[in-house]
Formats: structure tokens, sequence, C-alpha cells
């Protein structure tokens, strides 16, 4: 079955480059686990990034299940914006951090959040990982 174009590509690519990034290992164990505990972290977010939009569309089931989403996603930035000194993956944490705090100030203007430009900017993460 095939899988629907959603947050979740982004999560499949950076798997896919972390795969080609494997062999450099042996030239750089330090570079490669850098960048596999990156994407690592980066699939994380893309999955806590699909627990906030599944939360928003049971909201009517579960009110409190979209704070509580955004709350771990807001921790996985945070943990990896400790952990990380590249430049390219510190331009992208502050990108998804804009992203999330747009989100989290539509929820409480109570209001529907866009979700699309969150799932963009945890590709861009990815990318930024990976790259």
């Amino acid at each position: 079955m095939p899988q629907p174009a959603s947050i979740n590509r982004p999560a499949a690519l950076a798997v896919a480059a972390l795969v080609l990034i494997l062999p450099l290992s042996a030239v750089s164990c330090s570079a490669a686990q850098k960048a596999i505990d990156c994407g690592n972290t980066a699939v994380t977010i893309t999955n806590d990034i699909a627990n906030v939009s599944s939360a928003f569309n049971n909201a009517d089931n579960d009110p409190t299940a979209a704070g509580q989403a955004m709350q771990q996603l807001k921790t996985d930035i945070d943990k990896l914006g400790r952990n990380s000194s590249d430049t390219d993956v510190s331009k992208a944490l502050t990108d998804l951090q804009t992203q999330v705090q747009n989100v989290q100030q539509a929820m409480d203007r109570k209001q529907a959040p866009d979700l699309q430009p969150l799932g963009a900017a945890a590709g861009n993460l990815s990318k930024a990982c990976t790259g």
C-alpha cells in the first residue's frame, strides 16, 4: 500500500540519506555518528509532527492531546539544539522553532493551525542533518 505524501516523506528521505552516509564511517566515524544521531533525532521530530497532526485531527475526542504532542515536539527540538553545533542544523532548527511558535499561537487563539509549514521545516531539518 503506497504511503500518502505527508510529513513522513522527510523521515524516509533522512533514513535513505543516512544509508548513503554509513560507508563514510570508515573515513570519519565521528562525522558519520553525528549525522546518524542528528538524523535519528530528525526522524523523532518528524514523528512528533505526525503526532501533532493526528492530535489536531482527533481534537474532538481528546482536546488535550494536541498540547501534549506540541510539548513533546518542543522537548525534542530543544534536545537536538543542545546537541548540535552544525550551522545548517542550527538554521533549520531556528526555522522549525518559528513554525512551532506559529502553531502554538494559533492554538492559543483557538484557531486551527496550518501544519504544512511545520512539516516543511522538519524536511529542511532532515536535509541539514544528512547534508
